[in-house]
């Protein structure tokens, strides 16, 4: 089969069309044969391990020294059962699915195993395999802060990053639970955010959402580079500071801060579950949330997806439509 190979850690030239050996399901696991998978922001991480240098020791000591040992990059697909497992149960051979790989990877193929208690589900009746393919990862990380946060009717969130994979759905998740919502970024995705649900929109490029006197119930910085203290002030009193891509020294400072006053930081991840990639399926099934998709590439451009990924101005996501 067809894949695209990290041969090392760097530029997007390390990434290369090779012939591998096609995978062959065990047990408890299903055969996809994928049909679409994505750029994110993470994978383009932990190809060129451009991170501070506490973060790039700790993903050499975790996923090889040299060269990723998963040398089959991508972190969500969508795709079709193509075969399963004699232990499986869970799904059969056709059925349509979307998922995200986890730590295994593997979305960078024209086949890919996983177990079928994975983060696996079945894809939305009304999407494509590459709108599909963009949710699960932003999808999951966005719904699992804002739940943490226990949004209210009412309320002002803000996202900062609202133009990201994470951040698109965030805006879409808060405008669900009936938040006033503000999305900051760039001006030229100012539109689709309005379009997806943002009832304002801030070009941080033009002005500090910390310093407009405004008071908000929920920050999410999805992105890592909100200032901490001047968000802190821009809270309401019994507000949530969401840390979506939290730096070190943001880390140490959340449990400080939550424990000594009304104002919660969170920057701790939970395991994903599959129940709430369910969740999102059937919100897009109910018409409350769909994909943002900036640029479309062929399997064998993936190196320039990634290029373009790294330039920092993707609105939503970027696909990879292979083997359809």
């Amino acid at each position: 089969m067809k894949a695209i190979v990290c041969t090392r850690y760097g530029p997007p030239e390390v990434l290369k069309l090779r012939d591998v050996e096609k995978p062959t399901p065990k047990a408890n696991e299903v055969l996809i044969k994928v049909h679409a998978a994505t750029v994110t922001k993470g994978d383009c991480e932990l190809r060129s391990l451009n991170l501070p240098l506490l973060w790039k020791f700790v993903l050499r000591v975790g996923f090889g020294i040299r060269a990723p040992r998963k040398k089959i990059l991508g972190q969500e697909l969508a795709g079709e059962i193509e075969s399963v497992g004699n232990a499986v149960t869970m799904f059969e051979e056709g059925d349509q699915i979307f998922a995200s790989t986890g730590l295994h990877l593997g979305a960078y193929a024209e086949y890919d195993c996983l177990p079928e208690k994975g983060l696996i589900a079945t894809k939305p009746a009304n999407m494509t395999y590459e709108e599909a393919a963009a949710v699960p990862v932003g999808g999951l990380h966005a719904l699992q802060y804002l739940r943490k946060a226990n949004i209210q009717g009412g309320q002002n969130v803000l996202i900062n990053g609202a133009g990201g994979s994470i951040g698109t759905v965030a805006v879409q998740l808060a405008n669900y639970y009936g938040a006033e919502v503000t999305g900051v970024d760039g001006a030229a995705k100012l539109e689709m955010l309005r379009s997806i649900g943002a009832d304002h929109a801030i070009d941080y490029t033009r002005e500090d959402f910390t310093k407009n006197g405004e008071k908000y119930d929920v920050i999410f910085d999805t992105v890592g580079k909100s200032s901490y203290s001047p968000s802190l002030r821009s809270l309401k009193e019994t507000g949530f500071y969401l840390l979506g891509n939290p730096g070190l020294s943001q880390m140490i400072r959340a449990p400080w801060t939550s424990r000594r006053g009304s104002k919660r930081v969170i920057g701790r991840m939970d395991p994903y579950r599959v129940e709430d990639l369910i969740f999102l399926k059937e919100l897009i099934e109910d018409g409350r949330m769909r994909s943002v998709i900036d640029r479309r590439y062929p399997l064998e451009q993936t190196a320039e997806a990634h290029r373009y990924v790294d330039t920092g101005q993707k609105a939503g996501n970027v696909v990879i439509a292979i083997g359809t």
